[in-house]
């Protein structure tokens, strides 16, 4: 890492602290309690989700991943790319990249030139998806960005090329649709007319899909859950006790969104040195870690209704469990 990178790493993990203290403390200060999904995936995180992803109970993972896997040309058709003019390929909330890489190699192999861009919050997941991409496909174009999705929109304002913006996942679906309509007005306003967004959703399914996905038998996504906890004692100095919280789990179809909770199992305080205040709970109190909203189309119209996207195509899985869309700033 050259001096200048290593300098802005620091820059960037100072910011990220204080944007870890401001949200830690506004959601354990709310009269119904939450934490921010995003901070799941610090390195132990990441691993977690990794293996979530691999449950039997995970059908999310499985279905796009087939999309991309048995029709990557039918996206790449629908995007309507031009193999003679450069765009740029911009993904939020990256991952581990296991779908795009499969657009990616299509898009190598049929010789399109792009720059692709993978943004994410966690700073190691972009690290091993960089040396991935560097050792499979040495001849691509990368460049990564560490922050959150909505710190880096109007950067995408300052290239003039062309752009394809990825937002895979169902990734919109942690946001309650008020957010994630204002994030789409936002992505639409910072976009140019013919830029395309690549949007994956989960569909609205019975609970006996759905539920399981998020309360694994394995206590997989119990652990991810409780490891924002932990990462909270490593970083700012707290003592939760993870013995006395416990995952739950809640999703009706009707409304169509999981929610995932920690549950106290007694009355208890919890100090955070670094925010130096304590947080009291009581017993059977939640703290609500993360909403994963199922779509169909009428939802997503709604959304849609007050930003420049247009839905162009509509690609699902064999099963119709997911469905990505293939939306054009008009």
């Amino acid at each position: 890492m050259t001096e200048a990178k290593t300098i802005k790493k620091i820059m960037n993990d100072s910011i990220t602290v204080d944007y870890f203290k401001k949200e830690i403390d506004e959601g354990l200060s709310n009269i119904k309690k939450s934490l921010p999904s995003k901070y799941f995936y610090d390195k132990k995180g990441d691993a977690l989700f990794v293996k979530i992803m691999h449950l039997p109970e995970y059908y999310v993972t499985r279905a796009e991943h087939e999309i991309f896997k048995t029709k990557s040309q039918s996206i790449i058709d629908a995007l309507q790319l031009n193999r003679d003019t450069y765009f740029e390929l911009i993904e939020l909330g990256a991952g581990d990249g296991l779908k795009t890489k499969e657009l990616l190699r299509e898009l190598n192999r049929l010789n399109y030139k792009f720059d692709y861009m993978p943004i994410d919050i966690s700073q190691n997941a972009l690290d091993n998806l960089e040396k991935d991409l560097n050792k499979e496909m040495p001849s691509l174009s990368i460049s990564t960005k560490q922050g959150d999705y909505f710190e880096v929109l109007e950067l995408l304002k300052e290239n003039r090329k062309p752009k394809v913006i990825l937002f895979l996942g169902s990734n919109i679906g942690n946001m309650s649709d008020e957010v994630a309509t204002n994030f789409m007005l936002k992505l639409s306003d910072n976009l140019q007319k013919k830029d395309k967004l690549f949007l994956g959703v989960d569909l609205i399914k019975p609970a006996s899909i759905v539920l399981p996905a998020y309360n694994d038998s394995q206590g997989i996504t119990a652990a991810f859950n409780l490891n924002l906890l932990e990462r909270i004692n490593k970083e700012l100095g707290a003592n939760f006790d993870l013995k006395f919280f416990k995952h739950q789990s809640e999703y009706k179809e009707r409304e169509g969104i999981a929610k995932s909770f920690l549950v106290s199992t007694k009355a208890q305080q919890v100090y955070i040195t670094k925010i130096n205040k304590r947080f009291d709970f009581y017993e059977g109190e939640r703290i609500l870690m993360e909403i994963s909203r199922k779509y169909n189309d009428t939802i997503l119209n709604v959304i849609l209704s007050k930003t420049d996207f247009i839905i162009k195509n509509r690609i699902t899985d064999s099963k119709v469990y997911f469905a990505t869309y293939i939306l054009e700033r008009k």
